[in-house]
């Protein structure tokens, strides 16, 4: 027996759609939407990542700016950055893409993205309100592995959930929003002892932490969902989910693929949040 695949394309295009015809209707009404990424890094993974936004982005409707200080900017440079673009009446979404260069620290930066600008929840701001429950624009990922549950209608009222992975970007906004779920949720990382004897007790499995391969069959129980949201890239040019997939499938009951599962889902949620941001100002 093999795990139900749990594309995240299908639920993508679909919230592409939404957010292109948000973009038209906005555009129309002579307020185009406009995103704003800022990179400094040479990173080939955060590249990629960035391209497919701007892609994405422009199928949609919506002007994308990518603006590469290069991966030697200073903090001051990326600050002032990300300062004009929370300032410039005509951006409506601003996302500050990592890695960042050394010294450069994504929780001391972010805090000067507008919160109504901070389509991808970076800013610390965010993050709290998020806490609080109240609203803000939660962290794309994060907010993928909820929508790509909820497309494949799996409960998770009372459901076991283990999120492993206790990032600000993905590990601990993705418990919040479980939570708000009213999901019993246990964070894990990399001092929990003996991880599998923690994640095979959950029904819903969240693989957060980075590293390719780490969750195998042992870390989960017999028809638990899966959901990787890992993205490696390997020496054949292609990604590696935190999933070792391989031996998960044969026992878990749904799996999300790596590509193809939050991946997508994040691209277009970013569209969908920018959208959101452009119509309430």
């Amino acid at each position: 027996m093999s795990a139900t695949v749990l594309s995240g394309k299908e639920l993508a295009a679909s919230i592409r759609a939404e957010a292109a015809a948000g973009a038209a209707e906005l555009a129309a009404a002579g307020r185009p939407p406009k995103l704003a990424v800022v990179v400094a890094t040479a990173d080939e993974s955060s590249a990629w990542y960035v391209r497919s936004i701007a892609r994405a982005a422009e199928k949609a409707g919506i002007t994308c700016n990518v603006l590469d200080l290069g991966a030697d900017a200073t903090p001051g440079a990326i600050r002032d950055a990300l300062t004009s673009l929370s300032a410039d009446e005509t951006v409506h979404g601003v996302i500050l893409q990592t890695p960042l260069p050394q010294g450069a620290k994504p929780e001391d930066l972010a805090g000067a993205i507008a919160s109504g600008k901070d389509v991808d929840g970076a800013n610390p701001l965010s993050l709290g309100r998020l806490a609080a429950g109240l609203p803000a624009f939660a962290p794309a990922t994060a907010e993928a592995v909820v929508a790509i549950l909820d497309h494949y209608g799996i409960e998770l009222s009372g459901r076991r959930v283990a999120v492993v992975g206790r990032s600000t970007v993905v590990g601990k906004p993705a418990a919040h929003l479980l939570l708000d779920r009213d999901a019993t949720v246990t964070i894990c990382h990399s001092r929990t002892r003996d991880l599998a004897a923690v994640t095979s007790t959950a029904d819903v499995v969240v693989a957060a932490v980075g590293r390719a391969g780490l969750i195998t069959a042992e870390h989960v129980s017999p028809g638990a969902v899966v959901v990787d949201v890992g993205t490696k890239p390997t020496e054949d040019g292609g990604l590696a989910g935190d999933v070792d997939a391989a031996t998960v499938a044969g026992k878990a009951g749904a799996l999300t693929p790596v590509p193809g599962g939050v991946g997508p889902v994040t691209t277009a949620l970013l569209l969908r949040h920018t959208v959101q941001a452009a119509t309430a100002r």
